[in-house]
Parts: structure tokens; sequence; C-alpha cells
């Protein structure tokens, strides 16, 4: 028979038991919690990844017709309030060629715009931007400019774009692409070009990866970035945040791309790179009104390039949108263009590369970045 102690003690040695099992439950349900999210924190961020990272390769079939003899410009440009005229850039003597890649499987399909001058002239690379191709007229354009002015041209297609060679049909933000441009440079350097005379100018993606490039190689004398994103992670945010989905999901997308395609988005940066220009030229042109990247990135970049001490000019445009500025004021677009790249590389005829003083703050028209907050234009708080 238990007596009353004995069934009292005994009581007393089971809540302990029962207690246990229930902190046991609780965990095992914390986990499949935090199981639960974390799998759909990571679904998500692979859709995410997907969405941004997908490369239609031809141009998204745009532009079928267009080479450097013969190109129109964006439907916006041809309407009367701007009434771009393309034919004025028209080159027609321009070549077909495929380069070797850096990387193992990647050749480049470019087209090869020689100077008159011979070449010795300066030569500058051209960048597409992200789903575009050397038929896109943010390429074709500028490309024109320069060639009009006596420099040579190289306008090429990313691993993964247009002509060249398809990796993997997804895009590394520039850290893969970067390579690119690197081997453009050294086809140039084959072909006669003078170390210290290339320059690279890029659009949108290729603004932000002739920058990297420019970052990784010191034979780029100078770099013309319009409309450069300096952080793919922050970029990713901003698209998402546009859209009305929660920027939670880019960690999460810069993540995936790691795991999926093995790119490290964040291994080289804009503003990282930007410091190692040091002793070199860096224009970057923008327009207020972009709604595709922010103003702020070229605020951002101007700021980190005068701390590294670059020699840094900037065009904030008032009244333009994303890659706009070339196809609103042409004219003074190409000016600038052939000013900057004279000064840093020089001109058909000149003989190495020229020594040139740092250019000082200027206004927007001219050249300087206005002051940020309200006043600004285009400024996004």
């Amino acid at each position: 028979m238990v007596s009353l102690a004995d069934a009292h003690r005994g009581r007393r040695m089971h809540r302990p038991k029962r207690s246990r099992r229930l902190v046991g439950v609780l965990i095992a349900a914390s986990l499949l919690v935090a199981t639960l999210l974390g799998g759909a924190y990571l679904a998500a961020g692979v859709l995410v990844y997907d969405a941004v990272s997908h490369v239609d390769a031809d141009c998204g079939g745009r532009w079928p017709d267009h080479t450097p003899a013969s190109w129109a410009p964006p439907r916006w440009a041809s309407e009367p309030a701007v009434a771009f005229d393309s034919s004025r850039y028209f080159v027609p003597g321009y070549e077909d060629v495929r380069i070797p890649g850096r990387d193992a499987g990647i050749e480049l399909h470019a087209w090869w715009l020689p100077s008159s001058a011979g070449p010795g002239a300066p030569a500058v690379v051209v960048v597409h931007g992200l789903r575009d191709c050397a038929r896109h007229p943010e390429s074709l354009a500028p490309a024109g400019m320069l060639h009009r002015r006596g420099y040579s041209v190289l306008m090429i297609e990313l691993r993964d774009h247009g002509g060249s060679s398809i990796e993997d049909g997804r895009h590394a933000g520039g850290t893969e692409e970067y390579r690119d441009v690197l081997a453009a440079v050294d086809w140039l350097i084959e072909q006669g070009a003078t170390p210290g005379r290339v320059g690279v100018l890029g659009t949108s993606l290729g603004a932000s990866t002739a920058i990297i490039a420019a970052g990784q190689d010191e034979r780029i004398a100078a770099a013309w970035s319009d409309s450069a994103y300096v952080d793919m992670e922050r970029k990713i945010a901003e698209e998402l945040e546009a859209r009305g989905y929660p920027v939670i999901l880019a960690p999460a997308a810069t993540l995936l791309a790691l795991v999926i395609s093995g790119d490290d988005l964040q291994a080289h940066t804009v503003l990282g790179e930007v410091a190692h220009l040091e002793g070199r030229r860096l224009a970057v042109i923008h327009g207020a009104l972009d709604a595709s990247t922010y103003v702020t990135h070229a605020y951002d970049l101007v700021d980190a390039a005068r701390a590294a001490g670059v020699d840094v000019e900037a065009w904030i445009e008032p009244e333009a949108g994303h890659v706009q500025t070339m196809f609103r004021w042409p004219a003074e677009y190409e000016q600038r263009l052939d000013a900057f790249f004279g000064s840093a590389l020089g001109r058909a005829g000149d003989r190495g590369r020229p020594t040139v003083p740092r250019s000082g703050p200027r206004d927007p028209r001219s050249g300087s970045v206005p002051a940020r907050g309200s006043d600004a234009p285009g400024h996004r708080r």
C-alpha cells in the first residue's frame, strides 16, 4: 500500500519529466518554423535571383539590322522633341572580329572601328548594358561620336550577350564580365594600341563593368561611366522596393547566386575598385531622373573617387533619365567625350600619354555634382 508521503514524492518526481517534454516540443516546433521560414526565404531568393540574373542573349530580339554603318535611335529619341539624328554617327568601315576570352570556353564577338590615323591612335572599348548588345543605340551612338573624333573603337559583347559565348545565360553584375573587358584590352594591345592610351566607356551594367576592369588593369588610362550602379546587392534591393517586394530578399538573391552559379556578386564592387584609379581619369554621367539606377549611385561613386584621390569629373543631368543624356544633348555629349578622352589618352598623332592637371568643380551642366539633399535635382531620400 502506497503512503501519502510516497504519492506526493512521486508527483514531484514526474513534474520535471513533463516540463522537459514540453520544452522539447517547443524547441522542435521552433526549429520546424525556422526551417519552414528559412526554406521560404531561400525559395523566394531563388525566384529573385532568376529574375535579375537572366540574360536574353540576342538583345531581346531588338535591332536585328543595326550595325555601326546604319542604325536608328530609340523610339523616344526619334520624336520631334528630341529628334536625334543617328546618321551623323554612322561608321561604314567597321569589321566583325572574334576575341579570345580570358576564361576557358569564352569567345567574344566585337565590332572593330579602326581610326584612319592608324594603329597608334588612342583606342576606347565600348561596353553595352544588361541584356543589350553592340547593336543597342546606347553603344552605337558614343562609338560613332568617338570614331568621328579620330579614336579607334572596339565595341565588345560581353559573355552571355549578343554573339559572344553563352556561359550559363546569367550575368554576374560585372564581377565576371570585367574579364571580358580585359580580354578586349589584350586584343587592342596586340593590334598595336599603346598601354596607357586605352580607355573604356560603358553604359549601365557596362559602366559598372568598365570601372571594375579599370580598377584591375593600369593599362586602362580613363573610364567613362554613364548610368552605373555601384553595388549589385543594393541595386537588387532597389529593384525589389520599386516593385513593392521586401528588400530583405536582396541578400538571399546574392547568396543564391553563389550557390546556383558560383558567382560572388560582391567579389568586385564599383566603390571598391574605383579606389584603384588614383592617378587616372574617371567621368561620371548620370540622369537625375533615372528611375532604373537612382542618381544616388552617381553621388556615391563621385564621393568615393574623390576620397581616393581619383581625377574625376561628373555630369549630373537634371532633365535626363537612364542613359538618355547622349540622345538629348548629343553635341555636348560628343564634345565632352572628346575633351575627356583627348586629355586622358592624347589624340591621333600624339606620342605617349598626356599629363593632365586635375579638374576643379563645375556646375551641373558643365561637370559638377549637385549637393546632396532635397535641392539636388532628382535626389531620392
